[in-house]
């Protein structure tokens, strides 16, 4: 499922910001912490590297869903939708590249994972 918001969510996307990743504790309480997110428009695919024993990762596994938001000044946006968690050395790979075009290369980790969010709920002002 492609996302096709205009060039100027597309660009939106592809500068350097922090975002936001919300996922759900196990007794319905939000846990929101800082991460770096890449975006596929044409998989309809937001990623997330990290840590395997992260609480995130296992919120997400737990729940199932996540939502990720980036702000800069009155530009914001956020991607929601069903979220699973991707251990296998191809997703991990391809989630490492797009990271370290958006942000840098990133640190080496042998327990690295991927959250991969499918956007099914785009929300913002770009």
């Amino acid at each position: 499922m492609s996302i096709e918001r205009g060039a100027e969510f597309a660009e939106f996307w592809t500068e350097r910001h922090l975002c936001t990743l919300s996922t759900v504790r196990p007794n319905g309480t939000p846990h929101v912490v800082p991460v770096g997110v890449t975006l596929d428009l044409e998989a309809g695919v937001a990623r997330i590297i990290t840590d395997g024993g992260s609480w995130k990762v296992k919120h997400v596994r737990s729940a199932g869903y996540a939502a990720v938001c980036q702000v800069d000044g009155r530009r914001w946006s956020t991607l929601e939708g069903p979220a699973v968690v991707r251990d296998d050395a191809a997703s991990v790979d391809e989630a490492v590249r797009r990271y370290a075009v958006r942000y840098r290369q990133p640190r080496v980790n042998p327990t690295r994972v991927v959250i991969e969010i499918q956007v099914q709920r785009v929300s913002g002002t770009v």
